[in-house]
């Protein structure tokens, strides 16, 4: 490479026939390697545009690790000393608590899926009943309770009503079974969104109550929204 009238120039071991070496400037040169190099067959075992994420990806999650480690009394043990506690504690909380409840759409609404009769609600109960489902018995005898009610127009049909709210109204009708109702209400908040469980003692109760109530007779004239039974 020499100086020319001010231009850099590279000297390439080309030759002509006469074997006159011949000067090249940088730049043509550069072009032309670049334009050599850049042909398929110099790139053939080169790592795919995933591959190399892929690298960057493990190269920083061991660039994190380094850091924590470095940060962390103990080192690399001490760091993996510390997750193991966190996912020993995590386990624990998920035992203690359970899986977290699915709430209703709706609240707390009496009735989740779409209408149904007293007798559909009954038949369901005894069936979980005959095979020890006893939450979902309780449930159901407790839905077609109020089913039964608003069949009898001694309750408005209202969506959204709660199993407290269909104990205090129902009371006012029959107000020798109030605190029955609310009994029978309050094991229906207690299997549904309390996450306790129902026994054949809890189901009997409520399935009496169901019986009693359909050859009770209401006390007023009238039903719980005024209109007459």
């Amino acid at each position: 490479m020499h100086i020319t009238g001010g231009m850099i120039t590279a000297r390439w071991p080309i030759q002509d026939a006469d074997d006159v070496p011949l000067d090249i400037p940088r730049v043509p040169a550069r072009e032309a390697a670049e334009r050599e190099l850049s042909k398929p067959m110099y790139h053939e075992n080169d790592p795919s545009l995933l591959e190399r994420g892929l690298d960057r990806f493990w190269e920083w999650v061991g660039d994190l690790f380094d850091s924590a480690s470095g940060a962390t009394p103990g080192g690399l043990l001490g760091l993996l000393v510390i997750v193991v506690v966190v996912l020993a504690l995590v386990a624990a909380l998920w035992w203690r608590l359970g899986t977290p409840q699915r709430t209703s759409a709706s609240g707390d609404s009496l009735f989740e899926d779409g209408p149904r009769t007293a007798a559909q609600h009954r038949t369901a109960a005894a069936r979980h009943a005959s095979a020890g489902r006893w939450n979902q018995a309780v449930q159901e005898r407790m839905r077609a309770i109020v089913r039964s009610l608003e069949e009898r127009t001694l309750l408005d049909p209202r969506p959204g009503r709660t199993a407290d709210e269909a104990a205090a109204e129902a009371g006012r009708s029959l107000p020798s079974h109030t605190d029955e109702l609310r009994a029978a209400a309050r094991s229906f908040d207690d299997v549904t969104y309390g996450g306790r469980t129902a026994d054949e003692p809890a189901y009997r109760r409520i399935e009496e109550l169901d019986l009693s109530l359909e050859r009770t007779k209401p006390a007023l004239d009238t039903a719980a929204t005024g209109a007459p039974t």
